[in-house]
């Protein structure tokens, strides 16, 4: 996801990295890497000429303060770190604000009209709306399917319907402004509070069918008009979603299918060029996955930064149970075959193995070519599945014919089940000494012990693995493979360095 976009300010740090002082050499030669990324990402050009000149402005225009902070959080500050904070503040600025309102009405069903192109996914969305409509708010929406021309428009959104638990409305013959127009009625009558227009997918160079929508609405008189958007056309979105807007005034957008996009060029752009918001985010096929759009979360994944606030929210999304015990487990190196299989399954349930990664803020310490491979979660979860529950609970009992019996109740060979069980072990052993070295840094957020401070966290998991690389066996976990092997950590040299720091950290206290 993002790939592209990632990789260019990723170098442009790297060109920064070492300098003393920001300059108008080193920084058009960081911000050329920039302006590579986001015309191969199809960022509309006039959005990225005018982005990179705000960056260029501001960095000039910046002074380079080298210390932040006060007494013992006092942190040296690089001219690189400067440089990317403010490439987030402009990213965020061209992107919005968060704003994932809806207008609801006043003693009568809200009317929510789906438009888009053919093939954006608006019958799956409608259906992940309808969820979020009724977790996030509380409503009971009625899905209504005008979409009389595609095959099986009709039968898909019954499914959806069967699965929210939700009432569909259509009328066999009808045409779709009739369907849309007697929806509301058949609201009142079930009691419904929000009424959710499926209509056709649309060519805005169709004259007959963008008229079928001007009368949709004028009918119907929707309250909110969302265009669904592909994220993967690109810059063809973009001019698309401007079309739509002209034609119908739309009041936000819901990109899909960002998660299987390396470019992201649409979701810097659209907000630009129309003028109108991207409300929400379809992510995967689940009905869950509809996540509200977060500017400062999207800038801080392009940026290498994870996003710790849409993972928290994936996680208390899926998570039941006590959070804070479950984390302090992990972090006294205790938990076992069971507690890990449960993770897995949630992990499954948020998103896919490598959207979960690059939203977790230490991403310098995974490797670019790691392969995170969701194959690996159900293939680690089938030898679990084929332990007795004293090996789930104490993995010392192992030996060769255990080993050797689970390889083939869980169709796997025995290397598999030794290589998990070393890199369990080494797992363990991380977490724990993570555990200790966070110290009082627990207990920050309610009910996720020290996942606020990732920042520290992060340092303290690259002081712990020799400046940053992976401890044996965790990088291909999940098939990171080869790439992820850890680098050999020279302990005079670890030595050194924490000497070093102490001694500035004193110097500085003075």
């Amino acid at each position: 996801m993002l790939d592209i976009l990632s990789g260019g300010f990723r170098v442009a740090r790297q060109k920064l990295t070492g300098k003393a002082n920001l300059s108008e050499a080193n920084i058009d030669e960081a911000i050329g890497e920039i302006r590579k990324s986001l015309l191969e990402a199809d960022v509309e050009y006039g959005v990225a000429k005018d982005f990179l000149a705000k960056v260029k402005s501001e960095a000039l225009g910046t002074s380079v303060n080298l210390r932040a902070g006060a007494g013992a959080q006092r942190i040296k500050v690089t001219p690189a770190d400067h440089f990317v904070q403010i490439c987030k503040t402009e990213l965020e600025a061209l992107m919005g604000a968060h704003d994932a309102a809806i207008q609801f009405a006043v003693n009568r069903p809200t009317v929510i009209m789906m438009v888009g192109l053919q093939g954006s996914g608006k019958t799956t969305t409608t259906g992940k709306l309808a969820q979020y409509l009724i977790t996030k708010h509380k409503r009971k929406p009625l899905l209504v399917a005008a979409d009389i021309y595609r095959p099986a428009a009709v039968e898909q959104l019954t499914v959806l319907a069967k699965k929210l638990d939700v009432p569909i409305f259509h009328i066999v013959g009808a045409t779709p402004q009739e369907i849309c127009e007697k929806a509301q009625l058949k609201a009142f009558e079930l009691n419904c509070d929000v009424v959710i227009l499926d209509t056709a997918g649309r060519l805005t160079i169709d004259s007959d069918l963008m008229a079928e929508l001007d009368e949709i609405k004028a009918r119907a008189k929707p309250d909110n008009i969302f265009f669904v958007c592909d994220a993967m056309m690109g810059q063809d979105a973009v001019t698309t979603a401007k079309a739509f807007d002209e034609r119908l005034n739309i009041s936000g957008v819901i990109m899909t299918k960002l998660d299987g996009d390396t470019r992201g060029g649409a979701a810097l752009s659209i907000r630009r060029v129309t003028g109108k918001p991207i409300k929400f985010l379809g992510m995967g096929e689940d009905l869950a996955r509809l996540e509200e759009f977060r500017p400062e979360g999207l800038a801080s994944r392009i940026l290498g930064m994870g996003d710790v606030v849409g993972l928290m929210e994936d996680f208390e999304r899926v998570h039941t149970g006590d959070k804070e015990a479950e984390m302090m487990k992990m972090l006294d190196g205790q938990f076992t075959f069971k507690d890990f299989y449960q993770q897995l399954s949630m992990i499954q349930q948020m998103g896919s193995l490598k959207d979960v990664m690059a939203k977790l803020p230490m991403q310098g310490m995974i490797p670019k070519d790691a392969k995170l491979d969701d194959r690996e979660l159900v293939k680690i979860k089938a030898i679990i599945d084929s332990m007795t529950e004293q090996e789930r609970i104490n993995p010392g009992v192992f030996n060769e014919g255990r080993v050797r019996r689970i390889a083939k109740g869980s169709g796997t060979k025995t290397k598999d089940i030794q290589d998990l069980l070393k890199k369990f072990k080494g797992m363990r052993q991380m977490m724990g000494m993570m555990g200790k070295g966070l110290g009082g840094m627990l207990g920050k957020i309610p009910g996720m012990g020290g996942l606020g401070q990732m920042n520290q966290l992060r340092k303290a998991a690259q002081s712990m693995m020799g400046g940053g690389a992976m401890p044996a066996g965790m990088g291909d976990m999940f098939g990171g493979g080869a790439a992820a092997a850890a680098k050999v950590i020279d302990r005079d040299k670890q030595k050194k360095l924490r000497k070093a720091v102490k001694d500035a950290r004193k110097k500085n206290r003075r």
